[in-house]
């Protein structure tokens, strides 16, 4: 069953990309690689490692590296602090870099089948522009709730095809108050517990300094490492 869902998808993205050809809201690439290591019930780790295509679908332009400690407050309430790097190329060399650090809380509860997680993540952000070599920093606060929920089980057990949306919207203090809007849809498969993958479809609406659409082709892959053995107690990896 899980190659017909990833058939279909694929197939309207193609569809959708052909469709876009001659547009310049063209498909991106979104391409994510993550690792939880689940240490007890209160202690986590998480480490991601990002690429995405932007300007063009078969040239990956711009990167991620990033992780951090969470700390499991009780069933419902997680928090984490993390960093990372961030680049982005122009014509395969550097023309910005970004350092972030960042804190978040994500409040989760679950309706029937249904896991729905709430984060709000505070940044802030260092920049170094390689063509001008000046350096700037920002602050940013985002909001996001995502809806997870397996389909043909009671639980995110293996062999689980499930189904995941989420909508995130970014502020700042700086000039225009809202910076961005994401919205997610997708399919997702867990092969075990410690291996599942997720293929979906994310529209970004860039709204400051500069007003532009962008269409993601979201591919995911998440490791478990759940020396706990919690399960998928914590929120479910999506497009970050």
């Amino acid at each position: 069953m899980i190659r017909k869902f990833c058939f279909i998808l694929l197939i309207t993205f193609a569809i959708f990309a052909k469709s876009q050809s001659n547009n310049s809201e063209h498909i991106s690439g979104f391409t994510v690689v993550s690792l939880n290591y689940k240490h007890d019930q209160k202690w986590s780790a998480y480490l991601e490692l990002q690429q995405r295509s932007i300007e063009d679908f078969s040239l990956p332009d711009y990167y991620e590296i990033k992780g951090g400690i969470g700390y499991n407050i009780n069933k419902n309430n997680q928090s984490f602090v993390g960093l990372g790097r961030y680049a982005t190329y122009k014509e395969s060399r550097i023309a910005n870099e970004e350092f972030r650090i960042w804190l978040q809380h994500t409040y989760s509860f679950s309706v029937d089948k249904l896991k729905i997680d709430n984060r709000l993540r505070l940044e802030k952000r260092f920049f170094h522009n390689a063509v001008t070599d000046v350096d700037t920093n920002d602050e940013r606060y985002r909001l996001r709730t995502t809806l997870t929920m397996p389909l043909n089980n009671e639980k995110m057990a293996p062999k689980t095809i499930f189904a995941n949306a989420f909508n995130e919207v970014f502020i700042g203090p700086n000039g225009d108050l809202f910076k961005r809007n994401r919205i997610f849809g997708g399919l997702g498969y867990v092969f075990s517990p410690l291996v599942s993958a997720n293929l979906g479809y994310m529209w970004q609406r860039e709204l400051y300094p500069s007003q532009r659409s962008l269409h993601f082709l979201y591919l995911g892959f998440n490791f478990t490492l759940d020396r706990a053995k919690l399960g998928h107690s914590e929120p479910f990896n999506v497009a970050d």
